[in-house]
């Protein structure tokens, strides 16, 4: 069960440091505030203390399984989360981002270390406009700036594990097969004019795989990997 033991300090630089090779599957960290918080690519993460649902959760998962795909099951298990707390429609831009109302309300951060994945969640829940920073290169948002409700962050973690806890388990049995329609139906890229490494298109599709199908200006662009700049 995903959420035990948990690990919780009021202050730290990053949660995914607060966890390690002796820590059980499904042991969390979490925190009130992250002075480093990463992101993908070198990014940072920057939330006000107090205002957002931070947590770093450990897994084993099966070495038939890709551990790359760990990126899309948490941006599933965290959109539906999102469904959840808001009744709104979330969705998921490739690989890790989840979106609410077409701004960025989390992110999702995996890495691997000693044969484990540790996946990084950072959901945007009460921040005001003043609050979330504007210089971020994907317009960002929170649950509250969305629908002007403030929220206990305690029962949207609650929301959030159980999730995660679900696709997770989905995903062991049945890979990214088992979610994929949670997946493709959120899909926030899909036939939005992007950029990839340079090479422009237009995105088709999440595979199977998890990959990123782009119909390229010069021919099919299969991404794995990579940061995908796209048009509002």
């Amino acid at each position: 069960m995903i959420g035990s033991p948990r690990r919780h300090v009021t202050e730290c630089e990053s949660t995914q440091a607060l966890l390690g090779p002796d820590d059980p599957e499904g042991a969390i960290a979490t925190t009130d505030h992250q002075t480093a918080g990463r992101g993908r690519l070198g990014r940072h993460w920057v939330e006000a203390p107090g205002t957002a649902v931070i947590v770093s959760v450990l897994l084993r998962p099966p070495l038939e399984r890709r551990a790359p795909e760990l990126s899309l099951v948490a941006a599933v298990a965290v959109a539906l989360a999102v469904e959840d707390a808001t009744g709104l429609a979330a969705q998921i831009k490739w690989p890790n981002d989840v979106f609410l109302a077409r701004r960025k309300v989390a992110g999702i951060l995996a890495e691997l270390r000693n044969g484990a994945v540790i996946l990084g969640i950072g959901l945007n829940v009460n921040q005001t406009r003043e609050e979330l920073p504007t210089d971020a290169k994907v317009a960002p948002a929170s649950l509250r700036t969305v629908d002007a409700r403030e929220r206990d962050r305690e029962e949207v973690l609650t929301v959030v594990l159980a999730r995660l806890d679900r696709c997770y388990a989905a995903w062991r049995d049945g890979g990214l097969d088992a979610i994929y329609d949670d997946l493709g139906s959120r899909d926030f890229l899909r036939g939005r004019r992007v950029t990839v490494d340079g090479a422009g298109g237009i995105a088709s599709r999440i595979d199977r795989d998890g990959r990123l199908l782009v119909n390229g200006e010069t021919g099919p662009l299969v991404v794995e990997s990579g940061e995908v700049l796209f048009e509002r």
